[in-house]
């Protein structure tokens, strides 16, 4: 792989491969681990020409953490990283939606392995019910069961912390 062509895909991809990463290991250290690791694994295997360099580089990623689990059977978690500020909004509306954000998260971290792995994928990666299926060795259909559950448990977490 060319270093430009790294350089791009690092750019456009560490942060919400690192998100997702930590999202699976609850562990900031494992999470850049993990990352790291898929980058090198990027240097020095995959193809130019690979057409889905994204999924690629998710799906090395689910499975460095998947053999590192195998391997450790507990890891410890550290805190988030701040979110990058917003520059567009008012101080307080920043404070509004850091706060949000770090409900949410906190919500989905309260998710099971599973279901928390198919929401990271679906909303913070994008990817769709029948890549995510292919990814986790699941059945589309069993993805969007998953995914409507954990929506309704999130739901009840939200609504649990608002009262």
């Amino acid at each position: 792989m060319k270093n430009d062509l790294l350089r791009e895909v690092y750019e456009r991809y560490s942060r919400e491969l690192f998100i997702y990463c930590y999202s699976l290991c609850k562990s900031r250290q494992a999470a850049e681990d993990i990352m790291q690791e898929t980058f090198l694994k990027a240097i020095i295997s995959l193809p130019d020409e690979h057409m889905n360099i994204r999924a690629w580089l998710y799906m090395v990623a689910r499975n460095l953490f998947l053999n590192q689990a195998r391997i450790n059977s507990r890891m410890t978690g550290d805190e988030v990283s701040e979110m990058p500020e917003m520059s567009d909004k008012s101080a307080e509306d920043e404070v509004l939606a850091r706060l949000q954000n770090k409900q949410l998260y906190g919500a989905i971290m309260r998710l099971d392995t599973r279901k928390r792995e198919i929401i990271m994928l679906q909303y913070f990666s994008g990817f769709s019910h029948d890549y995510i299926a292919k990814l986790t060795g699941l059945t589309p259909a069993n993805v969007r069961t998953l995914s409507h559950r954990a929506k309704k448990e999130l739901k009840a977490i939200m609504e649990e912390n608002e009262q």
